[in-house]
Formats: C-alpha cells, structure tokens, sequence
C-alpha cells in the first residue's frame, strides 16, 4: 500500500468510528424524549455518509458496529450483548439489514458518480488533445504536454509518449502500446501500473487521435512539397519559354544583322551600317538585361539576395534610377515632397526596384502620355509612387501582375520578370511595393519604404 493508499485507509477507519461515536452520542440525547427502538434507525446516518466517501468495504463494518452499540448501550440488558426480549432481536436485525442495504446503494451511487467523472476527465483529456493537436503543425512539439495530462488521468506520477517506440521499459517503468486499428503508433512509458480498465477505455481513443494528427502533418508537409515542386516546375517551364523565345528573338536580330555588315555583296550606304550597329547594340543590350532579370530572379528565389543597408536619400536614388533608364527618362515627370526623410536600404537594389517600375510604366503607357513618380511622406513611411497610363490593371491582377513571367493584360516584348523582381528586392529590404487600379485609367506601382529613424538620420 502506498502512502496515499495508507492515508485514505486511516481516514476511513477514524470517519467510521466517529461516525458511529456522534450517532450513539445523539440517541444518548434523545433517548428521554422518544422510545429506544424507534431511535435505532439514526445510525442509518453514520452508515451513509461513510459509504458515500469510502465505499461499501469501509459502510459495512460501520453497519455492524452501529448495531453492536446499539445492543451495548441502550437495549436491556445494558452494557452487554445478551438480549432477553425477542423483539429487540427483531429490531436489530432489521436495523442491520436497512444499514447494509442503505450502504450498499449508496456506495454503488458513489461509484457510478465516480466513474461518470473519471469518463468526463478521460472525454475532457481527449477533447484537449484533439484540440491542441489541431492547433499544432508539429505532433512532436505537443507530446510533453499530452503526456503530462495522460500521466494525472491514468494516476502515475510521470509519462512519457514515444511515437514509433520499440524500446522495452527501464527501471519500475511500465510501456503501454499505443495502437489505432491494427497501426502502431507508438508507446507509452508510465512510472507506475495505471488501473487497466482507465487505461483500456482511454489509451486507443489517445492513439486514434495521434494517428490522425500525423496524417496530417504528412499529408501537410506533402502539400507544400507538391506546391513547391508546381512552383518550380512552373519557374522552369517559363524560364525555357523564355530562353526560347525572349532570347531567340534578339539573337536572330543580331545575327541578321551581322551578315548583311558582313555581305560584301550588299551595297550599304553609311546610314544603313549606322542601324545595323545600332540593332545589334540594342539587342545585346536587351540580352544582358533579360540575363540579368534571370540571375536576380534566381538569388531572390532561393534567398542569396542579402541586402546592405546604408541612409539613402529618395532624390539620390531617384535620379540613379533616372541616369540608368536613359532616353526613356525624358518622359518621366518628377515629384518629390521638400522635407522627404532619408531611408536605410540597400541603394543598387531599390534603384533596380525604381528602375523596373519605370521600364514598365514606359513600355505600357503611350509614347505621347507622360510617366508619373511621385515622393511624398506617409504615417512615417516614405512612399514613391508610379503612375501610367496604360491599360489599367483588373482586381485580379493587382496580385497576379508580381508573379515571374506575368505580363497582364496586355503582353509585350519583355520577360514579364521585372515586377517579379521589384518586388523581391523590396520586401528584401523591409519595404511594401503594390499595384493599385486608377478611376481615370492606368495603374499606380506604390513603393512603401520605412523613414529611418532619427537616430540614424545625420545631423
């Protein structure tokens, strides 16, 4: 017996003879107000309540001992154990008989109270498990706490839960199998015996529920492999369009023109060489950018696009990202606010952000209608806007349109990589970059970048 079991022992034993001492004290205070046999009955409640908390093995010793006090105290002749009436012996026994039979359906009503409670325990564990399972991408993380609630449910002190476990237990451990169907889902180690019946009603429901959340979690980690795998295969597929198309074409252009400047049968005037050199420069140039899409495009995709931040001033990177478009700058119509705070970023990737969102502004808009950039200062954030006027984005595409290869609604020479790429070098660097639509046409490309702090601000 264990010191729990010894204590409740002994508060048993002590309950009961109390129990039958105040009783017998009670009758002691009665007994010159009522007859002595009707006052038997009164033990009845040093029976019940030592059933209710003990159990019968505890009431019926406290129902004999209620009787033999009884005999002993009040039935003549007292102070023994003889009777010399018949009907005393009448009532005796029946009091014994009504204290048995009372304890006997109290103890039971005790013990179906106490297993409906230990089932809304084991039904209230489950729903727990089950609950912080469902919350959990990780069955493992969860483990430490399912055993701790496990181990107060089965009556042991500590348990530990191994899934797919084929260890054999250590010391005074005891291993249980956890199984759901005919699946081995692993063990459980207690310090101690739990009591079989518990552990039978509760163990598989705790596997069964262990089973599913693995399932789960694989069948997880076998979504974001197979959406990886779409993702890739669909960067692969459009980076081979693009090698096909995007690169072939410039080459064609190129070659073309290098035989006819090559064809001393040809009789090219000075004009006409001008623009075959002027076709393969504006081609080779189109092939180191489109190659220079698809290196970026690449570091960003698998996370080598390291930024280095440095204080930065929006008219700085503004007017870098103007000199690097070249011609095409002419049509950009600037402004900046006066009092735009400078921004800690890495300055060659937001000139490319700036850079791409120009280039496509430029290549949707009309050669007649002006590109907009605008700077201005927004809830401690520096926001540059681009605004076009081509054919407008649909709600659709406002996300779509930063997908590699996407090109909207109206396909042009490019790669569809640039917004793809600015957008990548913008949230490497902590910044927001969105398409919005325009009531009066067009789109805005808004570039949101937080203002460095004043710390960092020079003086």
């Amino acid at each position: 017996m264990n010191d729990h079991g010894l204590a409740r022992h002994t508060a048993g034993v002590l309950t009961s003879l109390a129990a039958v001492a105040v009783v017998t004290g009670a009758i002691f205070a009665l007994e010159p107000f009522a007859p002595v046999l009707s006052l038997g009955v009164l033990y009845v409640f040093a029976v019940l309540p030592v059933a209710v908390l003990f159990g019968l093995a505890y009431a019926l010793p406290v129902s004999v001992a209620s009787m033999l006090a009884f005999n002993w105290f009040f039935l003549p002749p007292k102070h023994t154990f003889r009777l010399t009436d018949s009907e005393n012996w009448v009532a005796l026994a029946v009091y014994l008989v009504t204290a048995v039979v009372v304890s006997g359906l109290a103890a039971r009503s005790r013990r179906r109270e106490a297993e409906a409670e230990r089932r809304a325990r084991e039904a209230a564990l489950l729903a727990e498990v089950a609950g912080a399972l469902l919350e959990s991408s990780h069955v493992q993380e969860e483990l430490g706490q399912i055993a701790s609630r496990l181990a107060g449910a089965l009556g042991a002190g500590r348990s530990r839960i191994e899934l797919d476990s084929v260890r054999r237990p250590e010391g005074h451990e005891s291993a249980h199998e956890l199984r759901a169907g005919d699946r081995s889902i692993g063990r459980v180690f207690l310090d101690e015996e739990p009591d079989p019946v518990i552990a039978r009603r509760l163990l598989p429901g705790l596997a069964s529920l262990l089973a599913v959340a693995i399932d789960r979690e694989r069948l997880g980690r076998q979504a974001v492999e197979a959406e990886a795998l779409r993702r890739s295969d669909a960067i692969k597929t459009a980076i081979l369009r693009a090698v096909t198309h995007d690169l072939r074409s410039p080459l064609t252009a190129i070659r073309a023109a290098t035989e006819g400047l090559e064809n001393a049968s040809l009789d090219l005037s000075d004009a006409d060489r001008t623009a075959l050199l002027a076709t393969v420069d504006s081609e080779a140039r189109r092939l180191d950018r489109l190659v220079a899409n698809l290196l970026d495009l690449s570091r960003l995709e698998v996370g080598a696009a390291e930024p280095r931040p440095e204080l930065w001033t929006v008219e700085g990177l503004v007017g870098q990202a103007l000199a690097e478009l070249g011609a095409g700058a002419e049509r950009v119509t600037i402004s900046l606010h006066a009092e735009l705070p400078p921004i800690e970023v890495d300055g060659a990737q937001i000139e490319l952000v700036l850079v791409n969102l120009l280039e496509n502004a430029l290549k949707f808009s009309s050669p007649a209608d002006p590109v907009e950039l605008r700077g201005e200062l927004r809830e401690g954030e520096v926001t540059v806007s681009v605004i076009d006027r081509g054919p407008g984005l649909s709600d659709a595409e406002l996300e779509r349109i930063f997908e590699p290869f996407e090109q909207g609604r109206a396909p042009s020479r490019g790669s569809g990589l640039g917004l793809a790429i600015a957008r990548g070098f913008a949230q490497a660097n902590g910044a927001r970059l969105r398409a919005e639509p325009r009531m009066e046409g067009g789109a805005s490309f808004v570039l949101s970048v937080p203002a460095a702090s004043p710390a960092r601000t020079p003086a």
